[in-house]
């Protein structure tokens, strides 16, 4: 959970500077492969195993779902969307995950209080998407628009990533968590990989010599701790824990991310983003806290 919470509210901003100098989805795609294939060795080497076909059509599923299109949307939309609004928005998870339950299989019907989260969650989004004629002088300067097709993709890839989540609980997998990582983080990357050579990176990838210190800095450190560390645990947590429980590192990833920005990078942090982060946070922690609740209730 530490893990969790605290180092993958870091890589917001390590995405940021990656791709400074990086192809987006090129840096993301060879992120996943290189992390992957150290850890798909030392799964083999500490234990000899293979993987069936469905293993392996469970994990190209998940790793579309969570990393293609979960982490590949948050790397294209951060090249105009600050690090800190970008994760305030990915904060959102937890709401995405109450709704997919609503219209899933379950049919598991909101109380009034995760229905009064959501309505509050969506307030704070609320506020960063509105343009400033909306709040006149209320939020100040930093009110300025944001670019709209940017934050429906952080949107979209919250869905994606909710929707991986779900999957995974119950998809044919591997049982030793880290090799399920490992083969997530492959399939991932490569498809990855394939949409940056459909969007024309393939000329920047020559050319990648030339990239910053500080950008191959920030794609070791995503590497290493965002991926072999982080999303290991996040992967062997989504199915060993309650979904709603591993969600509530979202109450703590867009404070760090934004608090981060704002330190190293200079991203503005005024009144809109200080309301918005109170709100979806806030509205995290009350659909979070309904459904530990109702788990309690439930099992009593």
């Amino acid at each position: 959970f530490v893990a969790v919470y605290i180092i993958w509210g870091s890589t917001y901003l390590a995405i940021r500077f990656a791709i400074e100098t990086l192809p987006g989805f090129a840096m993301a795609a060879t992120r996943f492969l290189a992390a992957g294939a150290i850890l798909y060795v030392w799964a083999q080497v500490r234990r000899r195993e293979r993987p069936t076909w469905a293993h392996w059509r469970s994990a190209a599923i998940v790793g579309g779902l969570l990393l293609a299109g979960g982490n590949g949307l948050v790397v294209w939309a951060e090249y105009r969307l600050a690090s800190g609004l970008a994760a305030l928005l990915v904060g959102t998870l937890p709401l995405w995950f109450a709704m997919l339950n609503w219209v899933g299989p379950e049919r598991e019907r909101p109380g009034w209080r995760t229905t009064g989260g959501l309505l509050l969650g969506f307030l704070g989004v609320g506020i960063l998407v509105l343009p400033p004629e909306a709040w006149g002088d209320l939020l100040g300067s930093e009110a300025e628009p944001l670019h709209l097709p940017s934050v429906l993709a952080v949107l979209l890839a919250c869905l994606s990533w909710a929707l991986g989540s779900l999957y995974s609980r119950r998809a044919p997998l591997p049982d030793r968590p880290m090799m399920v990582s490992a083969m997530q983080m492959l399939a991932g990357g490569a498809i990855l990989m394939v949409y940056s050579l459909m969007v024309g990176e393939g000329p920047d990838l020559l050319n990648i010599g030339s990239a910053s210190a500080k950008s191959w800095l920030a794609w070791g450190y995503l590497v290493t701790f965002g991926s072999i560390i982080a999303f290991s645990a996040y992967s062997w947590l989504i199915r060993n824990a309650r979904p709603t429980l591993v969600a509530t590192y979202a109450y703590v990833n867009p404070v760090v991310a934004v608090l981060l920005g704002w330190w190293l990078a200079a991203e503005p942090l005024g009144p809109r983003t200080f309301l918005a982060t109170v709100l979806i946070v806030g509205s995290v922690i009350v659909v979070s806290l309904d459904r530990q609740r109702r788990d309690a209730e439930s099992e009593g």
